[in-house]
């Protein structure tokens, strides 16, 4: 079985006796509310009280809908969708959509927790809550933006992308940036709305994609850029399922005094993330040994 799906699965499971622990404390919370007991009398006597237990119920109530909502959501997509194609952007996608609800759910909770209700609130800061949509108004679209990149099956975590002069693996989508890391480590942030404004290259949904390595070499009188070639290409053929060794090539980009600039480039199927930082060190680790090597003489 898929290990994301299995993954999901799993988490939807804890999530679900959670719910069930919520729905006990939410029936209590109504009994107290609403039933002739010491705690609905003394309730009744103070006014404070009722709203802070009244607030509690609707966040509970509300919480348990969404959650609800999610589970049937994520249930029909988990059962329609094949193994292999379960997108982990989708379920994240759910989750910043209850996030969100939950956020506004808090709100609410709160007027009602200090006597305020909700309606007239709002219509009474109707002006305000519009400038503040004018200030928050890229804010909002980036908001929009990750929302669509995470229901969309263009880009997925994990995949290797290049926006603008920035190239790197897909870590996370939030709200307002979607994650890169790069391959050497670094993090970068860009935001959602730049994603879908921008020419974005996806390499991982090509069957295979180019790995450039560019290195200098100590130049020497003895230096056979065919032995070089040849040490490279039986470091690939240990990956012979996963590299594309008849397409590798090993070039000449500059001859400077002292060193040698080149380039060596092989094509190699995408989706194995992890198999290729293994190629990438195994490579790095012969031209490593080769400069050694030309040290010593």
């Amino acid at each position: 079985m898929n290990d994301i799906k299995t993954s999901i699965r799993s988490k939807e499971n804890r999530r679900r006796g959670y719910f069930f622990l919520k729905l006990i404390l939410l029936i209590l919370l109504q009994i107290a509310y609403v039933a002739d007991t010491p705690v609905h009398r003394f309730l009744e006597e103070h006014a404070s009280l009722t709203n802070l237990l009244r607030a509690g119920i609707f966040l509970l109530s509300a919480h348990l809908v969404i959650s609800l909502g999610r589970f049937i959501t994520l249930g029909i997509y988990l059962k329609k969708t094949a193994e292999t194609k379960v997108q982990p952007n989708f379920v994240l996608g759910i989750n910043r959509i209850a996030t969100i609800l939950n956020f506004f759910v808090f709100l609410i909770s709160l007027m009602l927790a200090f006597g305020i209700r909700p309606l007239e609130f709002l219509t009474s800061i109707t002006i305000v809550a519009a400038a503040i949509a004018l200030l928050t108004k890229e804010y909002i679209t980036n908001i929009v933006n990750g929302l669509i990149l995470m229901f969309s099956e263009q880009l997925e975590i994990g995949d290797k992308i290049n926006v603008g002069n920035k190239t790197g693996f897909i870590r996370d989508i939030t709200l307002v940036n979607t994650v890169l890391k790069s391959e050497t480590g670094e993090l970068i942030f860009i935001p959602n709305s730049m994603i879908l404004s921008t020419d974005v290259v996806n390499y991982s949904k090509n069957n295979t994609h180019q790995v450039v390595f560019d290195a200098e070499i100590p130049y020497s009188s003895d230096l056979q850029l065919n032995q070089l070639e040849e040490s490279l290409t039986q470091v690939l053929k240990e990956y012979g399922d996963l590299v594309l060794t008849e397409g590798a090539q090993l070039n000449i980009l500059e001859r400077k005094s002292d060193n040698i600039l080149m380039r060596y480039q092989f094509p190699i199927r995408s989706g194995e993330k992890n198999k290729e930082a293994q190629v990438r060190k195994a490579i790095n680790q012969s031209f490593l040994n080769w400069k050694n090597e030309h040290k010593k003489v």
